[in-house]
């Protein structure tokens, strides 16, 4: 008698699928009766322009694999279209998952007397309203193209909306004896998506800017013969991938405009629709965004460019949105005593948004002022709009101090502004440099030189003011000899990256981070057969790298106890029987986004501790400038360990990531849930009112 081979288990999930099941955890957020009802319409914002990044990037590549006619990339293609097969029927499910979802709370809004009006639902009042907008501002915004003369819609921008309209002329009998089409791009820009129109009977009354102009259409038509309009949003994404000039006569600033220009003629990749329109619009619609078999095309409701969700009017109903938690300034950064001074004392640490971003800004701007210090060197990857860190290098470079910023040019979506800011910092005295050809420049590093001795900062996040009041980060500040000096060397290494660096306390890539976490992994394994101590904690936002993650089963086989916390993609396949049963994964969704890279190995009892910039993927490895620091002193360690074990025990807003894509919350005995940021929250303020009452006590 024959048996039946075993089928041997899926050991890695992937990549781009696992984008999609952690993008579903926030489209799930947006599900939960306990999130304030405003923030749910945000978290569908933030889905939806997750979805729009995600097709830009990410399956704009799969399609380029697919349509690429190579034979000896067979294997590639074949696992593309698996990929791309997979992506679409997930999206499929999400997007009409995502439509009962916006039905759902747009009724509970109404409970709330907060209507969102149609064009069919106005009073004579409203209706006045609106045209009196459309003739004092839309009149001039709302110029509709025809597709008769109109054949290129691929050329137009993709982060806005549209109206495709159908106009007919009917005879007395309704029979139609004319026909044409027209488009019409949404002044979002200049309005904004959403109209508050006058409230009637105290109802909060707010229209989707589509709605004010289908509204209007009779009166944008008006003088031509049309007795009939019918108007039906749709939107289409790009692929955002650069087509770099490899030129070598032109210089990396140039290249870089020249990408940010050729993204703009980007081919249309997916197309979204209403799917109510006519079968004889959409065909138009399809044929002049040149959508093909290995496009995206989505059938969903009556609205699109749902990223708009994020800027919902609150009418004054702050008490449908989170109660605001205010950023606690840590006592060090409020002393008299020289911050610079302090740092050289003790290691210093900042967990935003729980701790103001204020307190870098003052190591920052004393370095910029201080006559001890001589130079700063910093890694910038993203900047806010109007960067304090900037206008405070700025500043430190008219002071006479030697400043040099290494600027990541190709930080995505972010170039143009990149390059604004370079130009100003160079008009201003600063040796700017944009990295390594070949190398983007991830790491989050500061390098302060002083008479009194060298200072270093080592963060997991951008030095971005905006970034900082909404994503979860570490710093370290230190000026830890060993450290500084290897800090230093970064630079040394960015800005010579043929000389030869070793790096001895730092984790660096692409020299050898890798290998160094093998390392650590490979002695945790041996702990774990000597019966020693041995497990792993983690916290990142990405694990997809296949070396890794074969090491980490490696190591769960032996013993050693893996738990991570895991934001975003996740190539891991956990419970697998015999491989995987002994790594457990948090994925947490929350106010905030968790940012910041954290690692705890056991080391036999003597606990190892990890910070920095990197996240476990292939990219961070081989083609990235990452920095990852131990972490020395004893009381910022036992704050890391907080962190993540508050995590861990998160079963208000986390979900089980294991691969399977069913984002199951965690159950508990209790029946208690535990919300980890508010948690952390509590336990900061808590921390600052001891040491402002130990100060108090001091005082008197």
């Amino acid at each position: 008698m024959k048996t039946k081979n075993k089928i041997k288990p899926q050991k890695f999930l992937e990549r781009d699928i696992s984008w999609m099941y952690f993008n579903h955890r926030i489209l799930l957020e947006a599900q939960k009766e306990t999130i304030p009802l405003l923030e749910r319409l945000t978290f569908l914002g933030i889905y939806s322009n997750n979805l729009d990044e995600f097709f830009r990037v990410r399956v704009a590549t799969l399609n380029r694999i697919m349509e690429y006619n190579d034979k000896t990339i067979k294997e590639e293609k074949d696992s593309a279209l698996h990929a791309f097969k997979q992506i679409n029927k997930l999206n499929a499910r999400y997007s009409k998952e995502f439509e009962e979802t916006f039905h759902k709370i747009t009724g509970q809004l109404k409970k709330e007397n907060i209507y969102i009006m149609n064009e069919t639902e106005l009073s004579e009042i409203q209706q006045r309203y609106i045209l009196h907008l459309y003739n004092t501002q839309l009149n001039g915004s709302t110029i509709p193209l025809f597709i008769s003369s109109f054949k290129h819609l691929g050329d137009q921008p993709d982060e806005d909306l549209y109206l495709a309209i159908r106009l007919s002329t009917q005879d007395d009998k309704g029979k139609i004896v004319e026909k044409d089409f027209a488009i019409i791009q949404l002044p979002t820009q200049e309005y904004g998506r959403f109209i508050r129109i006058p409230d009637i009977e105290g109802k909060i009354s707010l229209m989707f800017l589509d709605d004010v102009i289908r509204f209007c259409l009779p009166f944008i038509f008006r003088g031509m013969e049309y007795n009939q309009c019918e108007a039906y949003a749709f939107k289409f994404t790009k692929d955002a991938e650069m087509e770099l000039d490899t030129d070598l006569r032109n210089g990396v600033m140039q290249k870089i405009s020249k990408g940010i220009k050729s993204r703009k003629k980007g081919e249309p990749i997916r197309l979204v629709y209403d799917a109510r329109i006519p079968a004889d619009l959409l065909k138009h619609i399809t044929k002049m965004l040149h959508i093909d078999q290995w496009d995206t095309r989505v059938a969903g409701g009556r609205y699109h460019n749902m990223k708009d969700l994020m800027k919902f009017p609150d009418g004054g109903r702050l008490d449908l949105k989170y109660s605001p938690l205010p950023p606690i300034v840590k006592s060090e950064f409020t002393s008299t005593e020289s911050i610079l001074d302090l740092i050289r004392q003790k290691d210093l640490f900042l967990h935003y948004p729980y701790h103001s971003f204020s307190g870098f800004l003052r190591v920052l701007r004393e370095a910029a002022i201080s006559k001890d210090v001589k130079s700063i060197k910093m890694t910038l990857y993203r900047l806010a709009k109007n960067s304090k860190v900037v206008k405070t290098l700025i500043s430190a470079a008219k002071n006479g101090k030697k400043v040099t910023v290494v600027i990541e040019l190709l930080a995505r979506f972010d170039e143009a502004s990149n390059i604004n800011w370079s130009k100003q910092m160079q008009d201003a005295g600063i040796q700017v440099i944009f990295g390594v050809e070949g190398l983007k420049i991830h790491s989050k590093l500061v390098h302060i030189s002083s008479k009194k001795g060298d200072i270093a900062c080592i963060s997991t996040g951008n030095f971005h003011e905006g970034n900082a009041a909404q994503y979860t980060d570490v710093t370290l500040m230190t000026a830890r000899k060993s450290l500084v000096k290897e800090v230093n060397s970064v630079f040394t290494f960015i800005e010579k990256p043929y000389t030869p660096v070793l790096f001895k306390e730092l984790l660096v890539s692409p020299n050898d981070m890798r290998r160094r976490l093998i390392s650590l992994i490979n002695k945790e394994i041996k702990n774990a057969q000597e019966g020693k101590p041995a497990y792993i904690l983690g916290k990142i936002n990405h694990i997809t790298d296949k070396v890794l993650i074969q090491k980490l089963y490696e190591a769960a086989v032996a013993g050693v106890k893996i738990n991570f916390l895991v934001r975003g993609n996740c190539s891991i396949i956990t419970n697998i029987q015999g491989i995987s049963e002994n790594i457990r994964i948090n994925g947490i969704i929350d106010r905030y986004l968790e940012h910041s890279r954290i690692f705890i190995f056991a080391n036999g009892g003597n606990e190892l501790y990890y910070m920095g910039s990197a996240d476990w993927m292939t990219r961070n490895f081989d083609t990235r400038i990452e920095v990852v620091t131990p972490v020395y002193d004893k009381s910022i360690q036992q704050q890391l360990k907080q962190i993540i074990e508050f995590g861990l025990q998160d079963t208000a807003q986390g979900r089980i990531v294991d691969g399977s894509g069913k984002n199951l919350p965690w159950t508990t005995k209790e029946n208690k849930p535990f919300r980890s940021q508010q948690a952390l929250y509590e336990y900061y303020r808590q921390e600052a009112k001891e040491e402002n009452s130990d100060n108090h006590n001091l005082i008197d």
